[in-house]
């Protein structure tokens, strides 16, 4: 498919760009939703070809690999063809970079779509991973390691800037057939690469975010024997010493024990004890504090780079809330009126604290339309499988418990009582705050817009009051004067009406 072909599509795509991967071990087509701040996809689909199979013995690419990655190819350029997509970027890393046929290979790819593909250096595809972390943590400090089936990339984050990038021969393909799959031979080969990066050693207390397939199944296997109550991988977190003891586990164990794991791809059972051990010698030698897994990695960054730089600056979360608010509220524009409104009650609040809120508010009528008897239940689900990004778990679950409780949910709604751990007593107690308040002030309106804004909240001598205009009759019911009491409750107060001067 050439320019013309993609020019052509522009109209019916909407804007929405594909990104086809060609990596040591999979290739995969990504059809993202867009021009949008954060990456939806709406269409993602991999293969494992195996490209890089026996790479470092032939020096080429697998035979077998290459005719199940043309076989792939054509059937993603046929439906890349039928999408309408404004845009179509063909990347290709390890495998395709170091064999010795890898440019004849690339060259049948670009003539099968029109177009040129980008055969990544390390450096570059570091980058564009660590670009996708940005995707949702514009400010991340830490290590990134992105490890796919040929290498393992490295890029530091300071705040959000680029630091040091390298490239390693550890993908978890090539390390397991380096090692003959015998762990002795793999901590060697892998202790070897890693002292070739000196400054890995100074991030002591820092952050690994891990991007890749293979170190993603590392963390469903840490959420299913840890019992963890959200299976989300993206934002997953766990301290490195809880980490280290069930990957020394798992890079032991053998294909049969991993088959009776859990939700583990049967494609990345040969080599996940690789990868294991992959991640237990970066935590040895880099000794971060904890690890975030990422779901987001090189292709959301390729999608972020192209992004206008008007996007490229917007709060991820923030976007994100703003367009299901457009698509699924009653009146979109009322998500900044409630967060003012309810200020008054966070006296103090950090910036993530504020953060939260607003995301909050931008989603309190986004179930509106559902049976009122499951709203709730609709509501905290939604909220807390959406797949936004820049979301910790942690405040997954307090902004659902607040959409929860804007319909009258709470502890006692399904799903709920499963996650409540994971909110800390002054993280729920803001969370209720903010849903007991939403509740009341759509009482106030019946979800109108602007009426707010006649009306408003104050905490003074230990009592909240409400003040209504005096000509307020539309505003005054036994409903509002009991759903302001509930606030005050939550609050630890008495609660009054009074009339504004």
């Amino acid at each position: 498919m050439g320019s013309s072909s993609l020019k052509q599509n522009s109209d019916n795509g909407e804007g929405r760009v594909a990104v086809i991967d060609i990596g040591s071990n999979t290739v995969r087509l990504v059809v993202f939703d867009g021009p949008a701040r954060v990456p939806i996809p709406m269409f993602n689909e991999k293969v494992a070809c195996g490209l890089g199979r026996g790479l470092d013995r032939t020096g080429r690419l697998s035979q077998q690999g290459i005719a199940a990655a043309k076989g792939t190819l054509i059937r993603f350029k046929r439906l890349t063809e039928v999408m309408g997509l404004s845009r179509v970027d063909l990347l290709a890393t390890a495998a395709v970079r170091e064999a010795s046929d890898g440019a004849e290979f690339a060259a049948w790819v670009g003539e099968l779509f029109g177009i040129p593909v980008q055969i990544l250096p390390g450096a570059d595809e570091a980058k564009l991973s660590a670009l996708g972390i940005l995707c949702g943590f514009p400010r991340a400090h830490g290590l990134v390691g992105d490890l796919g089936g040929g290498s393992l990339d490295f890029v530091r984050l300071n705040q959000g800037v680029f630091g040091e990038v390298a490239t390693l021969p550890l993908g978890h393909l090539r390390t397991h057939e380096h090692s003959g799959g015998r762990r002795d031979r793999a901590r060697k080969y892998i202790t070897k690469q890693l002292e070739t990066l000196d400054w890995i050693s100074k991030l002591s207390g820092e952050t690994l975010y891990a991007v890749g397939g293979s170190w993603r199944s590392v963390a469903r296997i840490f959420i299913e024997q840890g019992n963890y109550p959200l299976h989300i991988l993206d934002s997953y977190t766990i301290s490195s010493k809880q980490a280290e003891g069930t990957l020394d586990l798992i890079s032991g164990l053998s294909r049969t024990s991993l088959e009776s794991i859990k939700g583990l791809p049967k494609r990345r059972l040969g080599t996940l004890p690789m990868a294991a051990l992959v991640m237990r010698e970066v935590l040895r030698v880099a000794k971060p504090r904890q690890i975030v897994f990422c779901s987001y990695g090189m292709r959301e960054g390729q999608f972020l780079k192209n992004l206008p730089g008007n996007l490229q600056t917007e709060d991820p979360l923030i976007a994100s809330c703003e367009r299901v608010s457009e698509k699924g509220s009653r009146f979109a524009s009322r998500g900044y009126e409630l967060f003012d409104w309810l200020s008054p009650l966070f006296a103090i609040e950090d910036d993530d604290a504020r953060r939260i809120r607003l995301a909050t508010c931008l989603l309190s009528d986004i179930a509106w339309y559902e049976h009122p008897d499951y709203r709730a239940e609709h509501a905290f689900m939604r909220v807390l499988r959406l797949p936004f990004a820049g979301l910790t778990h942690r405040n997954r679950v307090a902004m659902a418990l607040s959409i929860a409780m804007r319909h009258a949910g709470g502890v006692k709604t399904p799903g709920v009582a499963d996650v409540m751990r994971l909110l800390d007593d002054r993280t729920e107690k803001s969370a209720r705050t903010i849903g007991v308040g939403l509740r009341l002030a759509n009482t106030l309106t019946g979800g109108a817009p602007d009426l707010l804004k006649r009306t408003s909240l104050a905490i003074e001598e230990g009592v909240l009051r409400l003040y209504l205009p005096k000509d307020g009759a539309m505003f005054t019911s036994e409903v509002v004067q009991r759903r302001l009491q509930d606030l005050a409750k939550v609050l630890g107060l008495k609660g009054d009406v009074c009339s504004l001067k």
